[in-house]
């Protein structure tokens, strides 16, 4: 069997409705795994789309607005890969941010994470089980960026986060590790991509000269969850065109 490979395992992917989750299940699915797709509102595009290219998938109604949302999920349930990649992001002058967008944001991109991270790996040591952990970071996870306080310091402990618990639990047979997405082009970023300056800007920053595809990242989530990575821990994947060695 390939190493990059996913047949038989179950993996549950969150914020799976569109964009670079929706491509990240569609890809986890065709490499074998069943796709458990996690979503606050309805994944059925995605689970149909699995079932389109002969996949297997499901999907689940999970709102991180609770931190906590994803506790019980995983005792017992038999998974073996999670991507976590549900996230919100909130945009003010930080001299006009408020406590409440500091809140949510953090809440969902950084408590959620953390707590379905840690029931998900207490149930695969328990079981005594190798397990993957794929977290999605950002270019804010390294960069400042500019009017989104409370998303950039969640993403900055994203990062944090994913070498910390790899520390804890490379031992213990589960990876951590995380993909930083560049500039992707989703239905997040179609304002900047319409704006013909800001699009060029963009483009002349990037090495190879081209917006990122939702592909190059589920690809990418794909080898983390795989064997093929059995041996990486704790990394954060630059997946930019080059961004950020410019």
């Amino acid at each position: 069997m390939s190493r990059f490979s996913l047949e038989g395992k179950k993996a549950l992917v969150t914020g799976a409705n569109t964009g670079i989750g929706q491509a990240i299940a569609v890809a986890l699915a065709g490499a074998g795994a069943h796709v458990v797709c996690g979503g606050r509102r309805s994944c059925a595009e995605t689970v149909a789309a699995i079932t389109a290219a002969g996949g297997s998938g499901e999907e689940l109604v999970l709102d991180f607005a609770d931190p906590m949302a994803a506790k019980g999920l995983f005792e017992g349930a038999g998974y073996d890969v999670l991507v976590n990649n549900a996230g919100i992001i909130r945009r003010e002058d930080s001299t006009d941010f408020t406590e409440a967008d500091w809140d949510d944001v953090m809440d969902v991109n950084a408590k959620a994470l953390f707590f379905t991270c840690q029931a998900f790996a207490k149930a695969a040591i328990a079981e005594g089980r190798s397990a993957k952990i794929v977290n999605i970071a950002s270019l804010l996870s390294f960069q400042g960026g500019i009017r989104v306080p409370s998303y950039t310091a969640s993403k900055h402990a994203v990062a944090g986060l994913t070498k910390l618990l790899a520390n804890e639990w490379a031992a213990k047979g589960v990876n951590v590790n995380a993909i930083a997405p560049g500039y992707i082009a989703t239905n997040n970023t179609d304002a900047l991509r319409a704006d013909p300056e800001r699009n060029k800007a963009i483009l002349e920053r990037i090495p190879a000269g081209r917006w990122g595809d939702p592909e190059d990242i589920a690809d990418t989530a794909v080898y983390l969850s795989a064997p093929a990575s059995d041996y990486v821990h704790g990394a954060v994947l630059n997946v930019d065109g080059g961004w950020l060695a410019r």
